[in-house]
Formats: structure tokens, C-alpha cells, sequence
């Protein structure tokens, strides 16, 4: 079981973590190419959101490649998940 000291960062980790406001979390979406979005953390409790999540558990467990939480869905389909969660 792994932890982080509060105010360290490696370098790649570093800058992009700092840019994601209090409430927020980066997630990288994509198969090939991935795209960061930050999104709110309320839609950790959209059932939606939350099937896009058991993607990417089925598909990394909880080894991410990225250092953050990856999506595996195209980000046409991600859009319209967020979509109509901005909509609510």
C-alpha cells in the first residue's frame, strides 16, 4: 500500500497536479491518445459517471499508467457522459 507526503511531487506529477482546484480531479480519457479533463468530484455519485469508473477498474485494476485515474472510452463518449451531468 502506497501514500504521498502532502507537498511532494515528482516532476512529471508536479505542475499538472497544482492546476486541479479543491473539489476536482484530473482523469486522462481515451484509448491511443489520452486527453486530461478535470472534472468535478461530484460525479464520483453519478451512477453514469460511476459505470465509466468499473471500466477502467475491468480494464487497469488499480494500476494506472498515467499516475492519475485513466478512463478507456473515447472522448466523444466521455463528453456526453459530462454533458448530461452538467445538465442535472
Amino acid at each position: 500500500m502506497g501514500f504521498r507526503l502532502p507537498g511532494r511531487f515528482t516532476a512529471k506529477q508536479g505542475a499538472e497536479s497544482r492546476n486541479v482546484p479543491k473539489g476536482y480531479l484530473a482523469v486522462y480519457v481515451g484509448k491511443a491518445q489520452k486527453k486530461r479533463f478535470v472534472v468535478p468530484i461530484s460525479y464520483l455519485k453519478s451512477p453514469s459517471f460511476q459505470n465509466l469508473l468499473s471500466q477502467a477498474e475491468e480494464e487497469f485494476g488499480f494500476d494506472h499508467l498515467m499516475g492519475g485515474l485513466t478512463i478507456p472510452c473515447t472522448e466523444e463518449a466521455f463528453i456526453d457522459v459530462t454533458r448530461s451531468l452538467n445538465s442535472l
